[in-house]
């Protein structure tokens, strides 16, 4: 188990998390979800005895992790699946991990086995993908065959097929009566994994859930309802029945109802009493991307805007040598004539026209002219 007692982090002025209070259990998948910069990789390293707290502790099973005796015996961890020695080879990687832990050489090639790399094992790290640079990290956290295991977005740079191993192995691990960690960015992954969730935003604690109580508490559920396509009548006097009984009645741009205040059975009867026929009565509950984003909307500290394109729309302008520029599509971007807008045309590109009196350059004032 690991438990966090008033955990707080600051660097400076910055205080990047303060005052966390909590348990991560065992037989279960743990998800450690936060926006961007709110704290979740700096709680890992401080579980981890990377970073020191600044107040309160956090300890591995009652003992703070450099007081563990062999430590890699009992936690594994992936933060970062660079941290590596490109020129070693999968195997030697993980045989040196096994030398310093007392951790038998076979074991080197049974993980290599559990993460899909055999085929691979003795080639050069710096040369593998993103995804079999996660793969590898997985099977060192795994090296040591430990009880407690923290993983930092172990999905990234993983295909489908991999994305899968890794929902898998997590609930394996935990059905063991493991404590697993993970952090992600990945609600929809998050779903299907975790059985429950820490939140936290801006260093603080937010929520500290079960998945599913987590979503009831952060989203609203509602009903679908289609009514026959061009029953415009039927459409009207439903949405007047449920406004009548206290519902609350959107519009969606697909052609259905999205009713809430309204339980289904009582839709059902409103619109039997209208003598409406119904298409489709659905109840909807909200993902858990949707509750992470409610409730976290307010601790978003990175956020993106739409792109004006300032001094892109340039106007077509006149150059030397008598051409203008033309407008992109709809006086959108156009690229510009080669030495940029307003450049002379370069030396080995000839003029549209041939050279005219006219398109000669004035000759430069003189003081000698005005006599």
């Amino acid at each position: 188990m690991i438990e966090a007692t008033g955990l707080t982090k600051s660097y400076g002025s910055k205080t990047a998390v303060y005052n966390l209070n909590f348990r991560v259990q065992p037989g279960k998948v743990t998800g450690f979800l936060g926006p961007n910069g709110a704290g979740k990789s700096t709680t890992m390293r401080m579980i981890l005895g990377l970073d020191a707290p600044t107040n309160g502790s956090v300890t591995i099973g009652g003992h703070q992790y450099h007081q563990l005796p062999n430590a890699p015996r009992l936690v594994g961890a992936l933060l970062d699946a660079n941290a590596k020695h490109g020129g070693r080879s999968a195997r030697a990687h993980l045989l040196c991990l096994a030398q310093l832990s007392g951790i038998p050489a076979r074991r080197v090639d049974e993980v290599l086995d559990v993460v899909g790399l055999t085929q691979v094992a003795r080639k050069r790290s710096k040369g593998f993908s993103l995804g079999m640079g996660q793969r590898l990290g997985i099977a060192a956290a795994l090296l040591g065959d430990p009880q407690v295991l923290l993983f930092d977005e172990p999905v990234n740079g993983l295909d489908p097929e991999g994305i899968r191993w890794v929902r898998e192995l997590m609930r394996r691990l935990a059905s063991e009566g493991r404590t697993v960690f993970v952090s992600s960015h990945l609600m929809s992954e998050m779903a299907q994994t975790a059985d429950h969730l820490i939140v936290i935003g801006r260093g603080q604690l937010m929520a500290d859930l079960p998945v599913r109580a987590f979503i009831e508490q952060n989203s609203t559920g509602f009903a679908r309802v289609r009514t026959p396509d061009g029953d415009e009548a039927g459409r009207e006097k439903l949405v007047r029945a449920l406004a009548e009984a206290g519902g609350q009645v959107l519009a969606e741009p697909e052609g259905t109802l999205k009713v809430t205040g309204v339980e289904l059975p009582r839709i059902s009867e409103l619109a039997h009493a209208a003598d409406v026929r119904l298409w489709e009565l659905s109840p909807h509950h909200a993902s858990l991307e949707e509750a992470y984003m409610r409730m976290t909307q307010g601790a978003v500290d990175y956020r993106s805007s739409d792109d004006q394109r300032s001094g892109l729309q340039a106007p077509p302008q006149q150059v030397p040598g008598g051409w203008q520029q033309p407008a992109g599509p709809q006086g959108g971007y156009a690229p510009p004539p080669l030495g940029g807008y307003g450049a002379p045309p370069p030396a080995h590109a000839a003029p549209p026209h041939p050279p005219h009196a006219s398109h000669q350059a004035a000759a430069p004032y003189r003081p000698e002219d005005a006599r």
